[in-house]
């Protein structure tokens, strides 16, 4: 079983964590699985940025991005390389690390 190691975030996980994700299951599915409260305005139909994550190690073990989640990651907030939508990448049998920036493009976003 995989393991997906979330760097510190100062309000979602202020401690970092470390979690088990299923083989097949999406990184945010995993998270919000672990009360990990990655925003996800639309609902994690890939329409919007706001699940929006960096992967420090691992990267290369996910399925390439779709035409659709690099169109949308162009309007993510603080971009890299490595970013990916957590709603997209689906987990494999490859440990992964995991950082959560720390601001979205997010509108109506309750907690703002």
């Amino acid at each position: 079983m995989p393991k997906i190691t979330f760097l510190p975030h100062p309000d979602l996980c202020p401690e970092g964590k470390v979690i088990d994700a299923n083989s097949g299951e999406t990184i945010i599915r995993a998270a919000l699985r672990n009360a990990i409260d990655i925003e996800h305005a639309c609902e994690m139909a890939c329409a919007c940025t706001t699940c929006h994550i960096v992967v420090r190690d691992g990267l290369d073990s996910l399925v390439e991005p779709e035409e659709r989640e690099e169109d949308m990651l162009d309007k993510a907030w603080g971009l890299e390389p490595e970013s990916r939508l957590s709603c997209q990448a689906v987990v494999d049998n490859v440990d992964l690390v995991v950082e959560i920036p720390r601001y979205t493009i997010n509108m109506v976003s309750e907690n703002k």
